[in-house]
C-alpha cells in the first residue's frame, strides 16, 4: 500500500494517546472536571451526540468550543429559542438574482460539532429538525434531503431548574442521545485556579491548539470499531437495560437503543483508557451517562427522590456481574 495514498490505520494506543492529549488541553480550559470530559470524549470517539444538563456558568458551551478546537472540527453554535424555525438550523433556499434561480444556504448544522444551545427553549416542531440531523445525518428542505459533512456531532445543552417557557424533550428525542453528563460545581481550590488562570492569561477567550482534524478524528472512530465484544459484556448490558424496565418504581425502561449505546461507549471508554478489550467496570462506568435519561419514573413517584440514577444504582448491584477472561471481580454480584 503506498502511504501516500491511504494512512496507515491508527492502532488502540494511537487512539488511546491521542485521546490523552485531547482531554489534556481541554483540561487548560474546563479546569476539574478530567471523568466529565472523558465521557463526552467517549460519546464522541463512539460516534454519539451528548447532551449536557447542568446549572449555568459551569463550562457546559466552553467545553464544546474547547472540544471543538482540539479535536480540529468546524464549529458553530445556534442559541436555541421560542422563535426559531426549524430553517434557521437546516438553511432554506434563496433566489439568487444573477442566476435567476433558487440556491440552497446551508444553515448551522452543516458543521463538525453544533453546540445546540438551551436546546429545551425551542417548539418541537424545530427539535424535530434537529432530531434527524442528528439520527439520519440528513436535513430535509422544501422535499429535498442534503447529507451533513462526517463526522458530526451535536453537543446540547439544558438548564435544569429554569421551565418556564421551555419545551421538554421529548423521551423519543432524549433517547436519542447517547449520553447524558453534568459536571457540578467545582471544589473551591479549583474555582480559584479558574480564576487564576484568567488572570494570567489577561483575555476573555482562550484558543487550544488542534490534536487532530476531522479526517483523524473518523480514523479514530474507526480504529474504536475494530475492538471485539466479547459475548459475556454483550450479554451484561442487555440484561442491565432489561433489569431497568422490570424496576417496580419504572413506568418506561431503557430500550435496545439503550443497551447498544452501553456497549458502544463502554468500548470505546476502554480505549480511552489504552485497552482493546472490555471489563464489567467499563459498563459500570458509563451506565449513569447512558442509561439514566433512557428511564421513566411512574407519575405517583415524582415527588419521591426516585429518579433513574437510583434506578441505574438499583440495577448495577442487583445483576451479576460477569466473570471476563481478564479477571474482572465479581465481588458485586452478591451485593446487589
Amino acid at each position: 500500500m503506498n502511504d501516500t495514498d491511504t494512512p496507515a490505520p491508527l492502532t488502540v494506543a494511537d487512539v488511546s494517546r491521542q485521546a490523552g492529549e485531547v482531554l489534556d488541553r481541554v483540561e487548560q480550559a474546563v479546569v476539574g472536571k478530567r471523568d466529565a470530559l472523558t465521557l463526552v470524549l467517549t460519546a464522541v470517539l463512539a460516534r454519539g451526540h451528548v447532551l449536557l444538563e447542568d446549572y449555568p456558568g459551569l463550562g457546559k458551551t466552553l467545553a464544546a468550543r474547547s472540544f471543538a478546537q482540539t479535536l480540529g472540527l468546524e464549529f458553530t453554535r445556534a442559541q436555541f429559542t421560542p422563535d426559531l424555525l426549524p430553517s434557521d438550523l437546516t438553511g432554506s433556499f434563496v433566489f439568487d438574482q444573477r442566476t435567476s434561480e433558487f440556491a440552497f444556504r446551508p444553515g448551522p448544522l452543516f458543521t463538525g460539532l453544533l453546540l445546540a444551545d438551551e436546546i429545551n427553549r425551542t417548539p418541537p416542531k424545530t427539535q424535530s429538525a434537529l432530531l434527524e440531523a442528528m439520527q439520519e445525518h440528513q436535513v430535509t428542505v422544501e422535499g429535498q434531503t442534503f447529507s451533513l459533512p462526517q463526522p458530526f456531532h451535536v453537543l446540547a445543552t439544558a438548564n435544569p431548574v429554569e421551565y418556564e417557557g421551555t419545551y421538554p424533550l421529548p423521551e423519543a428525542q432524549l433517547d436519542r442521545f447517547l449520553m447524558r453528563v453534568t459536571f457540578g460545581y467545582p471544589s473551591p481550590e479549583e474555582e480559584w485556579d479558574v480564576l487564576r488562570r484568567r488572570v494570567g492569561r489577561r483575555q476573555e477567550d482562550q484558543h487550544l491548539e488542534a490534536v487532530t482534524d476531522a479526517e483523524g478524528l473518523a480514523r479514530m472512530q474507526t480504529a474504536v470499531e475494530t475492538v471485539p465484544v466479547e459475548d459475556d459484556i454483550s450479554r451484561y448490558c442487555v440484561e442491565l437495560a432489561a433489569a431497568t424496565r422490570r424496576h417496580r418504581a419504572v413506568l418506561v425502561g431503557a430500550s435496545p437503543r439503550g443497551s447498544l449505546a452501553l456497549m458502544l461507549t463502554a468500548r470505546a471508554y476502554a480505549v480511552v483508557h489504552g485497552r482493546d478489550y472490555l471489563t464489567p467496570e467499563d459498563v459500570k462506568a458509563v451506565a449513569h451517562a447512558v442509561l439514566d435519561h433512557r428511564i421513566s419514573i411512574k407519575p405517583e413517584l415524582w415527588m419521591s427522590d426516585t429518579g433513574g440514577a437510583s434506578v441505574v444504582s438499583a440495577v448495577l448491584g442487583q445483576v451479576p456481574v460477569p466473570g471476563a477472561r481478564t479477571g474482572a471481580s465479581t465481588v458485586d454480584d452478591e451485593q446487589g
